[in-house]
């Protein structure tokens, strides 16, 4: 690293699956077929009524600046789709609308993070969790999520890593990377312990919180009165409505906490585009037809996954409870997870994404996403399983 740059640059990490996708579109580009199952986005369009919203916008003058933490109109509507999706009753002056869902990690761990402090995250998990953490000068403490559990959080083993020096606690369920989807019993049982900790704040990515299946139903930590002052939560359009290029997200704040936010968010990035932010209204206000079809397309080909990755010699794949990603472990294959990435993707023509690009505790695991056809996905394993017996 060049002298003159700080220190704390050799310690920002990347998203490896931006690294994969790169290399799988210049071997397309080279004439090889490639099938994508590595990018984390929907392969839907974004409904015709949000693109219309947009469209109008623009064409209706909003093209200048808007209040750092959004429009109030959607900081309003944010408001009610909490009311109505888990009854609870959101300030709308606590809702900051963010561009995309990162900024709320990155900011949370600068307002909590510096040298001698502690911040918890999930391993395996987004790697910009740790990443931020580190940027932080915080000390990044994994917990582990584990197959056995179906990559539930245990709340006895994250209570028992809880310090004096831990200010934060990052928390994702449905997660990213395994799918695993927390039962409402481990989180009570977390928050029942976490009433000895009254100084540890808990940072909520519900980013999946829309995709959940086998009749699971989505449990936000701000349904918990004895701990919602507590609570960041992390959440946005770019899953559910298929609009991750759009760049839009929110997060809601403790009333004490966000204008600390609200100042990072003026030093960063001033404000959310406007017409994103209109499309964004539309999306909550309008009809979610496309948002049940998509999840209901997900959960079909769920199924077909995980059974394809079942049959697989050297694989075995627990079912994901939320998401769109399977978390198949590998070890039988007696390869490591960034080799078989590598040989996957250069031999075969799979984008997949290595398990330790999501922590230590990912080695002997890939992650899938079915964000793709049952076409593609079918033929993607039969090259698996060719390329494997080769």
């Amino acid at each position: 690293m060049p002298a003159m740059l700080a220190d704390r640059m050799s310690v920002l990490g990347t998203e490896t699956a931006f690294e994969v996708l790169a290399r799988a579109n210049a071997l397309a580009a080279s004439g090889k077929d490639i099938i994508n199952l590595g990018i984390g986005q929907p392969d839907f369009k974004t409904p015709e009524h949000i693109v219309e919203a947009g469209i109008k916008a623009l064409r209706d003058g909003h093209h200048g600046y808007t209040p750092a933490a959004g429009i109030p109109q959607l900081r309003e509507a944010v408001a009610r789709d909490l009311n109505t999706r888990h009854g609870v009753t959101v300030d709308p002056d606590t809702v900051m609308i963010m561009p995309g869902g990162k900024p709320t990690m990155f900011f949370a761990c600068l307002i909590f993070g510096q040298p001698g402090t502690e911040i918890l995250y999930p391993n395996p998990g987004f790697p910009i969790y740790e990443s931020s953490v580190k940027f932080s000068g915080a000390k990044p403490v994994p917990y582990r999520l584990s197959e056995e559990t179906g990559f539930a959080f245990s709340a006895d083993e994250m209570l028992s890593k809880i310090t004096e020096q831990t200010r934060l606690i990052i928390l994702n369920s449905p997660a990213n990377p395994t799918g695993g989807a927390v039962p409402k019993e481990e989180i009570d049982k977390l928050v029942a312990g976490l009433q000895k900790w009254p100084n540890v704040y808990l940072l909520s990515d519900e980013i999946y919180s829309q995709m959940l299946y086998d009749g699971r139903e989505h449990v936000s930590l701000l349904t918990y009165p004895e701990i919602a002052e507590r609570v960041i939560l992390l959440d946005g359009w770019s899953k559910t409505y298929a609009m991750t290029g759009w760049r839009l997200g929110f997060s809601v704040w403790p009333k004490e906490i966000f204008g600390h936010a609200e100042k990072l968010a003026v030093n960063c990035h001033s404000c959310v585009n406007a017409p994103t932010q209109f499309a964004g209204l539309a999306a909550l206000d309008g009809p979610q037809d496309a948002v049940t079809d998509m999840v209901k397309a997900f959960d079909e080909r769920r199924r077909v996954i995980v059974g394809e990755l079942n049959q697989i010699p050297g694989f075995r794949c627990v079912e994901p409870g939320g998401a769109f990603y399977a978390f198949p472990n590998i070890e039988g294959t007696g390869m490591g997870a960034k080799a078989l990435q590598t040989k996957l993707l250069e031999d075969a023509g799979v984008a997949v994404i290595a398990g330790t690009s999501f922590g230590a505790y990912g080695e002997g695991y890939l992650r899938f996403s079915y964000a793709n056809s049952t076409e593609n996905i079918r033929e993607a394993i039969r090259r698996i399983k060719q390329m494997l017996a080769g």
